[in-house]
């Protein structure tokens, strides 16, 4: 059965018995534009931004919801998280400088990262950011030095690191004491940021991150790591920490495959909202302003991958490949985490699934492999794959891998289907090259 739950909320099977986004049959969208090919519906984005906002707002009216870039952002995304009211979580001067293209409030976009350079928090304080989240001692003072140099008095939080196991993927839980990102509440080390930032002459501390990893199916984490942190953040009251601003970040789940059900947006907000609120009450403190970060959770659902079928190899008895033109190189999650993706033939909606194959990418690698396994329709050259929950992480750890051009992104509406990202070309890739 065709798994329309994992697609975009437009997804239909059209009268030609062909894969329809947006109202736009991707048979016709891998014609115009190509293969491997990336297709974002526009009106489950926003839906997804809107969401985010009602079912926390609703709770805590207090609340900023700022989307994660590093899931993926352009310039034309960015401007539907603008237009959205939503603010930017960016990680590198890159995705600052989309941030700056599109004219984004600099108010409302929050600078992560482990090891951000002195000229990327230079250039965050010439365009007057919000806050910056600080992950490292070794930061508190060099952003310190650089706002004294800039005239200016910089508003921070501090990343800590709770300690709490969200139970994801080893390369993707990061609030457990073994981490590259925070400073930990169990060493002192998180205790002694704080009352170094509360010190600081340029830095204003207005409260506290933390962030335990990503994907988390479960609620529990999240109340567990807001109630220690909010615990933990009490005790600084008579050292002068006034606590106005608290992130649990993000990491909300999707659903890749049929059979995964993660929380909807409601039971999260919940979870963390009324937490936060009955800590407050307990500890008698003023209920700060909640900040929360999705990335995925938005614009995961709503990207499709489309790619066109190649070679067929099949090994009696062993396993049958279906070879299409993209892979690892714009998708590298399977062989990275050994994500899970499904697939549909999109040409082929009407058919019954029959053949159990594994679908491979073109890079010159054994794991180069994007679905193990699947159960689809007969398969054959120039066939047209669709891979939905493709629009977070994919195109952001994308690579030119085995010179291979990146592929180009279409946003798709109401019928129309619109370029906001072109395919590279060779001569893209030696832009840099100096010969």
């Amino acid at each position: 059965m065709f798994p329309q739950r994992v697609f975009p909320e437009t997804t239909e099977v059209n009268s030609r018995g062909h894969l329809a986004i947006g109202g736009c049959d991707v048979l016709d969208l891998a014609s115009q534009f190509g293969t491997p090919l990336y297709v974002f519906d526009e009106d489950m984005l926003r839906n997804r931004c809107r969401q985010f906002v009602q079912e926390f707002r609703s709770r805590h009216q207090e609340t900023t919801v700022v989307y994660a870039c590093k899931a993926y952002v352009n310039p034309a995304l960015a401007r539907i998280f603008k237009e959205e009211g939503l603010g930017l979580d960016v990680v590198s001067g890159g995705e600052l400088a989309v941030a700056k293209a599109v004219d984004f409030p600099p108010e409302m976009v929050y600078f992560h990262g482990n090891n951000k350079g002195r000229d990327e928090l230079r250039e965050s304080l010439e365009w007057n950011i919000g806050l910056v989240v600080v992950d490292s001692f070794h930061e508190l003072e060099l952003l310190d030095r650089l706002a004294n140099e800039a005239g200016k008095v910089q508003e921070i939080l501090i990343r800590v690191s709770p300690g709490v196991d969200p139970h994801t993927h080893v390369h993707t839980t990061t609030g457990i004491l073994d981490s590259k990102f925070g400073f930990p509440i169990q060493t002192g080390q998180a205790e002694e940021a704080i009352l170094q930032a509360l010190r600081s002459s340029n830095l204003k501390l207005l409260g506290l991150h933390f962030h335990l990893g990503s994907p988390i199916f479960e609620l529990e984490p999240y109340k567990v790591a807001m109630e220690l942190v909010l615990n933990f953040a009490s005790q600084f009251r008579e050292e002068g920490l006034i606590l106005q601003e608290i992130s649990p970040g993000g990491g909300f789940a999707i659903a890749y495959t049929r059979d995964q059900e993660p929380p909807p947006v409601g039971d999260y907000a919940e979870a963390i909202v009324s937490t936060m609120l009955d800590t407050c009450r307990t500890l008698g403190m003023e209920a700060p302003r909640l900040v929360v970060e999705p990335g995925r959770a938005i614009v995961g659902p709503a990207g499709v991958a489309l790619y066109r079928v190649g070679a067929v190899k099949d090994i009696p008895g062993v396993r049958k490949y279906v070879s299409v033109d993209g892979g690892m190189g714009d998708n590298i999650r399977p062989a990275l985490y050994d994500a899970a993706y499904e697939a549909v033939v999109a040409g082929k909606m009407r058919m019954e699934p029959s053949d159990k194959v594994t679908i491979a990418g073109k890079y010159c690698e054994s794991g180069d492999v994007l679905v193990r396994d699947i159960t689809l329709p007969p398969v054959e050259a120039d066939d047209v794959i669709a891979i939905p929950a493709a629009g977070a992480y994919c195109l952001a750890m994308s690579s030119t891998y085995n010179l291979n051009p990146r592929p180009p992104i279409v946003l798709v509406k109401a019928g129309e289907a619109r370029l906001i990202r072109r395919r590279e070309g060779y001569q893209d890739m030696m832009l840099c090259d100096v010969i």
